[in-house]
């Protein structure tokens, strides 16, 4: 894997998908967002797939793992958050009352990780980069901008993640503490905490990753065609712009987001 820009602690550094059918998912991703991509065997049957937008990685895939199709596991988006000690942080995310779900293991050269769920359970990973820091591209058409907790526990998130990562969570303005929050990282605003009435029904707790789009509807449409299934939207959303929530053909859920100008 090659080297890419650093990341801050705290900071959203990879985004890798898991999924039923890599090489459908990788037709979609292509098509509807001008991914390409770079593939690497890991064994004889066993493909790491990163993409790349403009020459920079910007998200990865793989085949979900037998055990956990066997468990029930869907296809997913798996959100990565750096740290600079990926041991430490997986302790620590056990003393907050989270769960430690595999490693804290080496990835070769590229760095070392962590699988771990939060204290109501979403999940996500720790990374700590060595010869791959994460990343390079975010924020513009086509990469990844943005991420949204969605959990009930909204009182636990903010204690387990400020803990943990450092995290700021701050409503907008004139906005109280029950509506959404804004997570900091440091002097970036990096994602949200949707309020209670917002949390999808009957989904469990989980990280929902947003990319960018120039046009929320037409992409949204060419989601479709593809075979993606719209959960919601387009919508626009008062003061930030317009968004909407798909699966992709395997059932991957992500959202799309269109700034406002």
């Amino acid at each position: 894997m090659p080297v890419t820009e650093k990341h801050a602690p705290g900071s959203f550094c990879w985004m890798e998908l898991h999924t039923t059918d890599q090489g459908a998912a990788k037709q979609f991703y292509t098509s509807l967002f001008g991914w390409e991509i770079a593939d690497f065997a890991l064994a004889p049957d066993e493909i790491y797939t990163i993409f790349r937008l403009r020459q920079r990685d910007c998200a990865a895939a793989c085949t979900l793992r037998p055990d956990l199709r066997q468990q029930g596991v869907p296809p997913h988006w798996l959100l990565y958050i750096a740290t600079a000690d990926v041991d430490a942080s997986a302790k620590q995310v056990v003393e907050l009352g989270g769960k430690v779900v595999s490693g804290p293991f080496d990835v070769g050269e590229s760095g070392r990780m962590a699988v771990v769920q939060d204290s109501a359970g979403a999940h996500f990973s720790l990374w700590q980069g060595k010869q791959t820091h994460g990343i390079g591209i975010a924020g513009e058409p086509g990469a990844f901008c943005w991420a949204d907790l969605n959990t009930p526990a909204r009182d636990g998130a903010r204690q387990f993640y400020s803990a943990l990562a450092g995290w700021s969570f701050t409503p907008g303005q004139g906005k109280d503490e029950s509506t959404y929050l804004h997570i900091e990282n440091g002097a970036a605003m990096i994602g949200g905490l949707p309020p209670a009435e917002a949390q999808p029904p009957g989904a469990p707790p989980h990280w929902l990753l947003y990319f960018m789009a120039e046009d929320c509807v037409a992409l949204t449409s060419r989601a479709g065609e593809l075979g993606a299934r719209v959960y919601a939207g387009p919508m626009q959303i008062e003061g930030a712009g317009v968004i909407s929530v798909l699966a992709d053909p395997q059932g991957a859920v992500f959202a799309l987001f269109e700034p406002a100008v």
